[in-house]
């Protein structure tokens, strides 16, 4: 089976490519993927499927293999854009100036489309169902993988487990990347508005700087980082962006702050909300002025289910080679297919995608104007994700991964 898949990712190797440099030249921002939505229809309903709308801009498809309602796994793409103006000169660069594929969403989409175009050319070797999630909105809260869900995503059918990948510069193509257990931190927006009495820079004593509280505000807020939590829970708190408006020679009425918290546990999460709010209008207040704050929850902590984890890990490395399944370190940026994995049992892996014969190229991070990708990450995500696919159809079985699916496949030829 394995060199099955592995031929079928090879011959569709050159289609998904073009699948993913039109999607990359053609990108959409969370929640505006109405041209990506009807794109991937159309490819869907060439395979023979009925993908069905969900979430306004997300899709659902079920390609049901032998007995399917034997098992059910789920695979996950997200198909939303960032607002990044791309700097690559490529012939598929983007063609909407400011909206660029800059994290690999583009990969996870048509990574997914050619998962789906060996599955279902397999459909008579594997029992049970896969179900195709195609997700809008990853990038943005409340997230996509939310709403999907609220709207029955995880229903009719269930599924037992449910799979995502990620593309990954920080491997080459031909790897990938997974963790077991807690993997990737919660994530909240922080919205702080210090108000004070502005006036001449020249007369502070006649003003209330609002540009020194939020100066002492920032700095005393990472106390909570280094004082207030456990050192052994990973904890940012990072502030990007302070507005105060005013001149060299004008203090300002107030000053706005964004920032970002992160942590990788749920319960110091809430904790520390609460310290947050504390801290900031306590120290406003304590010098004259005030501070509002606005916590936007994000997404939740993404743990991968350990059973399910060790089997994906096992599969892979039938697939790429042991030496090719590498063990990374807990991350500290988050993703909304944490909602599944509270939901469901989860597995969210990384796909190597920097150049694979050392040279250097497609290095460039995530969410810059210069990411891309080796093409034969377009091969290896399509038939490793294929190959997860039937291999955990399989997992329910006494035997092992190998004997099951050589006696699935010796039935389906006899048959």
């Amino acid at each position: 089976m394995i060199e099955t898949i592995k031929q079928l990712a090879a011959d569709n190797a050159a289609d998904t490519v073009a699948l993913r440099q039109h999607l990359h030249a053609h990108p959409e921002l969370s929640f505006q993927e109405f041209e990506t939505a009807a794109f991937v229809t159309a490819q869907l309903r060439q395979l023979g499927l009925d993908p069905q709308p969900m979430a306004t801009t997300g899709l659902v498809a079920l390609i049901e293999g032998r007995n399917p309602g034997r098992r059910t796994v789920a695979l996950r793409g997200d198909m939303d854009a960032l607002p990044i103006l791309e700097q690559n000169d490529v012939p598929y660069k983007s063609t909407k100036p400011g909206v660029m594929h800059a994290c690999g969403h583009d990969v996870h989409t048509s990574s997914l489309l050619g998962a789906a175009r060996i599955l279902t050319q397999l459909r008579d070797q594997f029992e049970g169902t896969i179900k195709l999630i195609f997700q809008p909105g990853e990038e943005l809260v409340p997230g996509g993988a939310s709403l999907m869900i609220k709207e029955g995503v995880l229903e009719n059918p269930a599924p037992d487990s449910v799979l995502g990948q990620h593309v990954f510069p920080m491997l080459p193509a031909g790897q990938i990347g997974i963790r077991s257990g807690r993997y990737m931190a919660s994530t909240d927006e922080l919205y702080l508005t210090v108000r004070g009495k502005g006036g001449h820079g020249a007369m502070p004593d006649q003003n209330l700087d609002p540009v020194l509280v939020a100066a002492h505000i920032i700095v005393a807020a990472q106390q909570i980082v280094s004082r207030r939590v456990n050192p052994k829970i990973p904890t940012v708190l990072s502030f990007g962006k302070v507005i105060a408006n005013g001149a060299t020679n004008v203090i300002p009425n107030e000053v706005r702050i964004e920032g970002t918290f992160r942590a990788l546990d749920e319960a110091w999460r809430e904790e520390a909300h609460v310290i947050l709010r504390k801290l900031v209008e306590g120290l406003a207040e304590s010098m004259g002025a005030t501070c509002e704050l606005e916590i936007r929850r994000g997404y939740p902590c993404l743990d991968n289910d350990p059973e399910l984890t060790a089997r994906v890990q096992a599969a892979a490395a039938e697939y790429l080679g042991a030496e090719n399944v590498i063990e990374i370190d807990q991350w500290m940026a988050a993703e909304d297919f944490a909602y599944y994995s509270q939901s469901a049992k989860a597995c969210f892996y990384r796909l190597g995608t920097r150049s694979s014969n050392g040279d250097g190229r497609f290095a460039s991070s995530v969410h810059t104007p210069t990411f891309d990708v080796d093409a034969k990450a377009l091969e290896v995500g399509p038939g490793l994700m294929a190959w997860l696919a039937i291999c955990e159809l399989a997992s329910g079985d006494s035997t092992t991964t190998s004997e099951t699916l050589a006696a699935t496949s010796a039935a389906s030829a006899h048959a």
